[in-house]
């Protein structure tokens, strides 16, 4: 059964929301703690070296990686593509999300595998979605069968489209929702934008959700895209900011994250606070993953990859800064490497020749 929600998009309703969430931004910020003053959540920051190679190159605005058994599978956001790589680097396409519309940064998003299934977080005409696709085939010749909706009236825009999603040590599906650009959302929990979901692989509400009935998971999010969990079952997101930070959050289910009211570490006691707030431009976090006891996220923007050890959640040490260009997303592979895929191809980064492309790194080797 799927879960289906529609969503206002009377020009009236996005003006009133636009100019809303600019008053939002200019009467809530607490003027003591302004983009120049605000101390850094970030106790230690250090510069660290890590050697790379290349696992595949020649991809168009690749956005996700997913493994299917042994096999990676790769989402292009632009061409709606899904590809596999083969063991010597090639890309074989496998199968195209036809109802993906690109627009801005919407399009083909988030991709993750469960028991056979593909599934994937797109934007279509309309509206964001996800839907699962069977894997047909064995690695080499994969395919995709038909598509069944999972879950559908997700309100789109050209921006804060979130798209990640992921399975949870519980067996769930969890989806990241941004607020497409209507900051008011994300505090109406009857509302999908501005939220991480949760829902189980068919596409119900599973019990235990902390809102009777409702797919949310957590609220108050402007544009998350980075979802990972520790041994522990401890959930950890990230998420782009405005103007002032971005954030490392612990997700708690029934939270709020303070989204438009708040941004980064407010010391309101009606929020939570991220663990980790960095400057956008040294920043804008994407895909994360957990691998040799530390936090990794890739950063867009800031041109980076991040790790965050869980021992210390304050500390941070970054690698790659300004070396590799932007960075989409970071996933730990079938052998404990981390693979981090480049994203100079989306219009925003100045690709080289061989972008966009597939990194390998090991975390064990990282200085």
């Amino acid at each position: 059964m799927r879960m289906s929600f529609l969503a206002d998009r009377s020009s009236v309703t996005v003006l009133i929301s636009v100019l809303t969430m600019a008053l939002l931004a200019g009467c809530t910020t607490n003027p003591e703690q302004s983009s120049s003053t605000q101390p850094n959540a970030s106790s230690s920051v250090r510069a660290g070296e890590v050697d790379v190679s290349t696992i595949a190159s020649g991809l168009d605005a690749p956005w996700s990686i997913a493994f299917d058994g042994d096999t990676a599978l790769i989402s292009e956001r632009d061409s709606g593509r899904i590809l596999e790589l083969t063991d010597d680097g090639q890309q074989r396409e496998i199968g195209t999300i036809d109802a993906s519309m690109p627009m801005g940064e919407g399009g083909l998003l988030g991709i993750a595998v469960n028991d056979d299934y593909l599934y994937a977080y797109f934007s279509a005409d309309d509206e964001n979605r996800v839907e699962r696709y069977e894997l047909t085939g064995a690695p080499g010749s994969l395919g995709l069968g038909e598509p069944e909706t999972i879950l559908d009236g997700i309100a789109s825009a050209r921006i804060h489209n979130g798209g990640r999603i992921a399975f949870g040590p519980d067996g769930m599906l969890y989806i990241t929702v941004g607020d497409a650009g209507n900051g008011e959302a994300a505090q109406d929990r009857d509302s999908l934008s501005g939220k991480i979901l949760r829902l189980t692989p068919d596409g119900d509400v599973p019990k235990g959700n902390p809102f009777e009935g409702s797919p949310v998971h957590s609220y108050g999010h402007r544009n998350p895209q980075g979802l990972a969990w520790d041994d522990d079952g401890t959930m950890y997101a990230s998420e782009f900011g405005q103007d002032t930070w971005d954030e490392l959050n612990v997700i708690e289910a029934g939270r709020n994250y303070g989204w438009p009211v708040v941004e980064g570490m407010a010391g309101d006691d009606r929020f939570v606070d991220p663990v980790q707030q960095w400057a956008p431009s040294d920043a804008s976090p994407s895909g994360m993953a957990i691998a040799d006891g530390s936090i990794w996220v890739a950063n867009l923007r800031g041109e980076r990859l991040r790790e965050v050890p869980l021992d210390d959640i304050s500390a941070s040490t970054e690698y790659l800064v300004g070396e590799q260009g932007r960075l989409r997303d970071v996933v730990v592979a079938p052998d404990g490497s981390l693979w981090v895929l480049t994203n100079n191809t989306d219009g925003r980064g100045a690709p080289g020749p061989e972008d966009d492309r597939v990194l390998r790194l090991d975390p064990a080797a990282a200085e």
